[in-house]
């Protein structure tokens, strides 16, 4: 088997049927197996999986896992020399799978690959990037990114200075579509399951690259992703998610490195910013009751 693809899923029936359908839809050069974890759903995807893809494995997990454990199960009984999470609010254009396998298989040391992440109109999304750093996490989404959108550590975290039209060896690629090897997977222990949601793909490949790994971007392998289709169902829930990965991130690859007068710092920042976020989120709530009904 060339290629076990999993497909995390939470909530999102009508996404993982688009995500199936491009699958399914499409012939492949490569052998693959595809399996469907979900994360305790409450709608019909388990029964849509089960009447329209019968071809697909599916695990169905008793209570929400979170990314990396809902991942981790489901990867368990998969053959295939590659893995390839795949969120569900993906589509996969036409031989996308077969050239991920084909560069791989030309580039020994890449242990992980990324393909090239597009936005529902076609353009760019930034899906491989920098390692985050203390500039990051005062400009990237918060405030002052806001007011200074053209600042060098936004910018330099996004990788903008590139087409994105080349190979390239980067520091992290985006989980929603993540190729692995399957024997790097196991040396590494898999996805790291302190993680519930965000930046488990940042882990994983420091993790990878700690072991002398290379994470590769290929864009010649193109991949849909349709931002935050489950995410955006509890935006509290999430930014407190993200911004404890934020922290656990930090502590296991940064803490002992960070200067010893910055340290206090870290933990406050973090909580102001996520104050800052829900309190958007919030914003943005009372203008959408407010605003006049068609």
């Amino acid at each position: 088997m060339d290629l076990s693809v999993v497909v995390l899923n939470w909530n999102t029936c009508g996404e993982l049927r688009d995500c199936l359908r491009s699958i399914f839809g499409q012939p492949h050069r490569c052998a693959l197996e595809i399996v469907v974890a979900d994360n305790a759903s409450s709608d019909d995807s388990r029964k849509m999986v089960k009447h329209e893809f019968p071809l697909a494995k599916l695990v169905a997990h008793p209570r929400n896992l979170g990314f990396s454990g809902g991942n981790n199960i489901a990867a368990r009984d998969t053959t295939g020399r590659y893995l390839l999470f795949l969120n569900s609010d993906t589509v996969v254009t036409e031989g996308a799978f077969d050239a991920l396998i084909a560069f791989a298989d030309t580039r020994p040391k890449a242990a992980i690959v990324g393909p090239k992440l597009i936005n529902e109109d076609g353009s760019l999304q930034y899906s491989c990037r920098h390692f985050p750093n203390l500039g990051t996490g005062f400009f990237r989404n918060t405030p002052l990114g806001r007011l200074f959108p053209k600042n060098r550590f936004s910018q330099d975290y996004l990788m903008t200075d590139w087409d994105h039209a080349s190979p390239r060896v980067v520091d992290w690629v985006s989980g929603a579509a993540l190729l692995i090897r399957s024997q790097v997977y196991a040396e590494i222990g898999g996805w790291d399951e302190g993680y519930f949601f965000y930046c488990e793909d940042v882990d994983i490949c420091k993790r990878a690259s700690n072991l002398g790994h290379e994470v590769v971007y290929y864009p010649e392998s193109v991949i849909m992703h349709i931002i935050g289709r489950a995410s955006d169902k509890v935006p509290t829930r999430m930014t407190y998610e993200f911004h404890r990965s934020m922290y656990r991130f930090y502590r296991l690859h940064y803490a002992a490195t960070t200067p010893i007068l910055v340290r206090p710092l870290i933990l406050p920042g973090l909580a102001l910013r996520s104050i800052g976020q829900l309190a958007r989120y919030r914003w943005r709530n009372i203008q959408r009751r407010l605003r006049p009904s068609k």
